[in-house]
């Protein structure tokens, strides 16, 4: 193709609109990056999927019984018994979760002699993480100290003896349902990611006719202290973002925006030199100019450890695709990243590749475009493309050689 003599022709022949002469002799728009960096606080904030940080526990400890009786002297006094916890929870936060537990076992304690019941009950807890709250979120603290309260259901049974509260029926009950509030304290030590140690007391508070017997004060209460272990499914971990992280990409893309309006303005005002050399001089035939490939403006920006393409990335490989139906003799080389701070070396060469292998998938499968015409490259995190870590996780168009 004689490029050069057809510009010449489209130059002197085109019918020239006179508001792009106007254009030329108007200066470059800058997009102004200072107040986007400023109004914006780049702060982290965390959060949890819901997926993330569900956990189960399981532990034993004992239980003593604050309840009417007194020994042969006139004390009070209670005996400690056995008592067992199990429960299922769910941090929806750094700093609040919630869990399901369980706990029962028998009790004894003296009441003009040996008095004994049995109980099990259910409590919908409230935990605090109060370390991360005052101390700053961190997954991997050793030592965490969590307070909790909670609302549940007890039942109790096989009273010996029976008690002095009458049934419907005639004679005394033989079980009793309560409705306690409870709060108390967990200390939890992190054996590693996934497996946490906890020792935690609770002090239940009843109705007074919790193990059927009703005088004296209006109160029954249980104190519990258990010990035992709480697994993580997928590990204790947050995620976070920091609206600053993209400042910086968003900077670049306003340069580039730049630098293309002040190449605007400079083929405005060669548009008009061009005109006013009217009429048009005889044109004359020059070698084609070869014009050497560069890379696509275009790229695809993934999440961490991720391969799957957003709604929002996905306009980005849509205008690639549109590019090469227009431009249906390129072809392009995809070549995927990795950031450096996450994963091995060799888990994030295979990251990459299926990063690459998306974005390829999505152009053939969804848009059309021939294979033949797209190559692959999986760069890694051993190249980093960009200064700041968070933008290495990126998929880069170029036009193929």
């Amino acid at each position: 193709m004689k490029t050069r003599a057809l510009f010449t022709t489209a130059v002197c022949c085109a019918l020239l609109v006179p508001a792009l002469e106007a254009k030329a002799q108007d200066e470059t728009v800058v997009v102004e990056e200072t107040a986007v960096l400023s109004e914006v606080p780049c702060d982290t904030h965390y959060y949890v999927t819901k997926h993330d940080n569900w956990f189960i526990q399981f532990g034993a400890g004992v239980a003593v019984p604050f309840v009417e009786g007194r020994n042969a002297q006139g004390d009070r006094e209670s005996h400690f018994t056995v008592n067992y916890n199990v429960g299922f929870g769910k941090w929806f936060s750094p700093y609040l979760g919630w869990r399901l537990a369980f706990n029962g076992g028998p009790l004894h304690y003296e009441r003009d002699g040996m008095n004994k019941f049995k109980y099990v009950g259910a409590n919908l807890d409230f935990m605090w993480d109060m370390f991360n709250s005052l101390g700053g979120v961190n997954s991997k603290r050793v030592f965490s100290i969590i307070p909790f309260v909670g609302l549940g259901g007890t039942y109790a049974w096989d009273f010996n003896p029976t008690g002095n509260i009458a049934s419907r029926h005639g004679g005394t009950k033989d079980n009793s349902w309560t409705l306690p509030v409870s709060g108390g304290l967990q200390m939890r030590f992190r054996l590693c990611k996934y497996v946490d140690f906890f020792a935690e007391a609770r002090a239940s508070f009843y109705g007074d006719n919790w193990n059927n017997i009703a005088e004296g004060r209006p109160v029954d209460i249980n104190v519990t202290v258990n010990g035992g272990f709480a697994i993580t499914f997928g590990g204790r971990d947050y995620r976070s973002y920091n609206p600053c992280d993209y400042l910086g990409y968003i900077n670049n893309l306003n340069d580039q925006v730049n630098d293309l309006r002040g190449a605007l303005t400079t083929t405005a005002a060669a548009l008009a030199a061009a005109e006013a050399q009217l009429p048009c001089p005889e044109v004359v035939e020059a070698e084609a100019t070869v014009i050497e490939a560069a890379p696509l403006m275009a790229t695809v920006r993934f999440t961490l450890n991720s391969s799957k393409i957003s709604d929002i990335e996905m306009v980005n490989v849509f205008n690639i695709a549109q590019w090469m139906k227009e431009n249906p003799e390129q072809t392009v080389a995809i070549a995927g990243y990795a950031d450096k701070d996450t994963g091995t070396s060799t888990y994030n060469m295979e990251l990459s590749k299926r990063r690459a292998e998306a974005v390829r998938d999505a152009l053939v499968n969804k848009y059309g475009i021939n294979p033949d015409r797209l190559s692959l490259s999986a760069e890694g995190s051993d190249v980093q493309p960009y200064d700041v870590n968070n933008w290495n996780r990126i998929v880069i168009f170029n036009v193929a050689q």
